[in-house]
């Protein structure tokens, strides 16, 4: 993967679904278009392209020089820390599986566990880092259910702390469950690209909300967390389990 040219200058979108040409890849390439609409130059990144191995749960990085993982050199899951870390703002498209992000996606965060130790130990390369912005778009099968997107914001959340990113606003999307449900929607692509290209326009501006800075229990806290309450509350349709169709995603 190459390297990002000069850091924190342009976006990243990060398109986290499994399946190809689905629903979240279309969300991604309207991300971009509202992006580049916006005059701003976006590198699109598809983590199912990318090997990456699960955390084993070992604890090495709690202790080991410079909080390193013993799987830093086995996969591309520092590449794509990297370019994390070096965006000026982040995009992240992703279906909603059983109320929650994908086994891929979760699986890379779980490997962010390493930041949260270093940022804690007080790495001055991550203590460095700038205050930048993350932006969500999720989309789900489900037509509405109570909380359906809100584990995965609250996720995102405590992911992106130790790179000094807040969750800004998000756009959750219900309701599009066939592979070209979304692409055969051409008002909500143009809802996705207008929601990008106001999230850059709106760049440098402090999000509301997103996890106090202090000492998340290495993103493994039970307690309500950050922005506790709703996130993206307007967007939650009440129904729970069983309210509406028949997918569970």
């Amino acid at each position: 993967m190459d390297s990002p040219s000069p850091p924190w200058t342009e976006p990243l979108i990060l398109a986290c679904g499994p399946r190809k040409g689905g629903n979240s890849d279309h969300a991604a390439r309207m991300v971009e278009r509202g992006l580049v609409r916006a005059g701003a130059r976006p590198r699109l990144v598809h983590l199912r392209d990318h090997a990456l191995n699960p955390c084993r749960g070992c604890q090495s990085c709690h202790h080991a020089p410079r909080n390193a993982c013993p799987l830093m050199a086995r996969d591309e899951t520092e590449a794509l820390f990297g370019l994390i870390k070096h965006s000026a703002m982040l995009f992240f498209t992703s279906p909603i599986y059983f109320y929650h992000l994908p086994g891929a996606f979760k699986g890379f965060i779980d490997r962010a566990q390493r930041y949260y130790e270093a940022r804690l130990a007080g790495d001055p390369e991550i203590l460095a880092l700038p205050e930048r912005t993350a932006h969500a778009c999720l989309v789900a099968g489900r037509p509405r259910g109570e909380k359906l997107f809100e584990g995965s914001l609250l996720t995102l959340r405590y992911f992106l702390w130790p790179f000094n990113a807040r969750v800004g606003e998000a756009l959750t999307l219900p309701g599009y469950d066939g592979p070209g449900d979304l692409s055969a929607d051409h008002q909500a692509g143009e809802r996705v690209s207008a929601f990008a290209a106001a999230c850059w326009a709106a760049r440098g501006q402090r999000p509301a909300g997103g996890p106090d800075v202090g000492k998340p229990d290495g993103g493994k806290s039970d307690v309500d967390g950050p922005g506790a309450g709703k996130p993206d509350a307007g967007k939650l349709d009440a129904g729970g389990p069983d309210a509406g169709g028949d997918s569970a995603r």
